[in-house]
C-alpha cells in the first residue's frame, strides 16, 4: 500500500519550481506537417520509461513488451481511420470501439469488451474573457478516449484542449505508482480530467455570481437594473455543455470503484471511489447552476415586466393629470352664447385657478399611491 500512497499527488501538479526531468518528447497536438497521429510512444518496464529510438512505431513496442515485459503507453491526436487501422488491428481493438474513438463526438461512458476497457472522457476548458456577453464562448470541450489493455495503454484525443503532457511526466516521475500498469494510467486520466471540471465549476460559479449582482443590484432612482436576458441565456446554454460532459460520466466512475475488473489493479480501483465523489460533487454543482440560473432569468423577466407596469403607471398618471385642462379648454372653446363665465371679468383667472388645483390635487394622489 506504501507504494501507492502518495497516488493522488503523484497525478497533480507539483510545486512550481520543482525539479522536472524530461524522459521524451512528448507533443499533445498533432503536427499538420506529420504523416502520422501518434504523438508520443513509450514501453514502461518496473515503473521506468524505457529508452527507444524516437522512431519507435506501436507494432515494435508491443513487440517489444511481449518479449521483455511492461506496457506499451500510445498517444494519438485526431487520427483518421486508416492511421488508426494499424493499430487497432495489432492490439486487437473492438471496431465499435475503434470506430468512436475515430469519429469522436462521443457521449462519456465505459465499455468492457473482452480483453481491454473503452473509456471516454470529455474534457471541459474555461474560456478566459472581459465581459460576458450573450455570444461569449465560456466553455470549450474535447474528448479523451482510452483503451486500457493487460499490457498496452492508449489514449486518443480529440480538440485542441485536454493535454496529457503534464500529467504523463508526473507519472513517470513515479515509478511506483506507473509499475502497477494501465489500470494507474486510467486513473490518472480520469481523476485528471475531473480536477478540470472541479477548476472549471469555480469559474463559471464567479461569472453566475457576475451576473446575479447584476439582475439584484438596484439601478439609478432605486429602480432594479437588471441585465441583457440574452447574457444569461447564454450562460445557461454553457452551462448545459458542462452537464453533458459531467453528469453520464458518473456511473463508470462508480462501476470502477465499486465493480472488481481483472484490467484494473485492485490497489488502484478503490481510488476511483475517490474520483467518483468529486464527479459527484461538481454534478451537484452543475445541477444547481442549471437551477440557478432558471431563477436567475426568471427573476430578470419579471423586473422587466414591473418596469414596464412602472412605465405604463407613470404614463396613465401623466395622462389623467393633462386631461384635466384639456377637458376644460374644450368646454370653454365651444364659443356658445349664453356661456356667463366668457364676460364676467374673474371668470379667466378663476377657470385656471380651479384647473390648476384640481391637477395638483390629481398628481399629489398619484405620488401618495406610489404610482408617480
Amino acid at each position: 500500500m506504501s507504494m501507492i500512497r502518495d497516488l493522488r499527488a503523484a497525478v497533480r501538479p507539483g510545486r512550481p519550481g520543482a525539479p522536472r526531468k524530461d524522459t521524451g518528447g512528448y507533443d499533445t497536438t498533432r503536427d499538420p506537417s506529420t504523416p502520422s497521429a501518434v504523438v508520443d510512444c513509450a514501453v514502461y518496464r518496473d515503473g521506468a520509461r524505457v529508452e527507444t529510438p524516437a522512431s519507435l512505431t506501436p507494432q515494435e513496442a508491443m513487440r517489444q513488451v511481449r518479449r521483455s515485459g511492461g506496457f506499451v503507453w500510445i498517444g494519438l491526436h485526431e487520427p483518421t481511420e486508416a492511421e488508426f487501422a494499424g493499430i487497432a488491428s495489432e492490439f486487437g481493438l473492438h471496431p465499435l470501439a475503434v470506430e468512436d474513438a475515430v469519429q469522436a463526438h462521443q457521449r462519456p461512458k465505459l465499455e468492457r469488451y473482452d480483453d481491454s476497457l473503452f473509456t471516454v472522457f470529455k474534457t471541459i476548458h474555461y474560456v478566459e474573457h472581459d465581459e460576458l456577453t450573450a455570444n461569449s464562448e465560456i466553455v470549450e470541450t474535447g474528448e479523451v478516449m482510452c483503451f486500457t489493455g493487460r499490457d498496452f495503454f492508449i489514449t486518443v484525443r480529440h480538440g485542441g484542449q485536454g493535454s496529457l503532457r503534464g500529467l504523463r511526466h508526473r507519472l513517470q516521475d513515479d515509478p511506483e505508482l506507473l509499475a502497477k500498469g494501465p489500470s494507474a494510467v486510467l486513473h490518472a486520466i480520469a481523476d485528471h480530467v475531473v480536477d478540470g471540471y472541479i477548476a472549471v465549476a469555480d469559474a463559471v460559479q464567479d461569472d453566475i455570481d457576475e451576473v446575479e449582482t447584476e439582475v439584484f443590484s438596484p439601478g439609478r432612482k432605486g429602480s432594479p437594473r437588471g441585465t441583457d436576458a440574452g447574457r444569461i441565456y447564454q450562460l445557461k446554454r454553457e452551462v448545459l455543455q458542462f452537464k453533458r460532459a459531467v453528469a453520464p460520466l458518473l456511473r463508470p466512475m462508480q462501476l470502477l470503484s465499486e465493480r472488481p475488473m481483472r484490467l484494473i489493479d485492485p490497489d488502484i480501483q478503490k481510488y476511483f471511489r475517490d474520483v467518483a465523489d468529486h464527479l459527484a460533487r461538481v454534478q451537484e454543482q452543475v445541477m444547481g447552476f442549471d437551477e440557478l440560473l432558471n431563477s436567475i432569468l426568471q427573476a430578470n423577466l419579471a423586473q422587466a415586466s414591473v418596469a414596464q407596469n412602472e412605465d405604463m403607471r407613470k404614463i396613465t398618471s401623466w395622462a389623467a393629470i393633462i386631461a384635466v385642462p384639456t377637458m376644460v379648454c374644450g368646454v370653454y372653446g365651444m364659443n356658445f352664447d349664453h356661456m356667463p363665465e366668457l364676460r364676467w371679468r374673474f371668470g379667466y383667472p378663476m377657470v385656471l385657478g380651479i384647473t390648476a388645483f384640481i391637477c395638483f390635487g390629481i398628481h399629489r394622489t398619484l405620488k401618495r399611491n406610489g404610482w408617480l
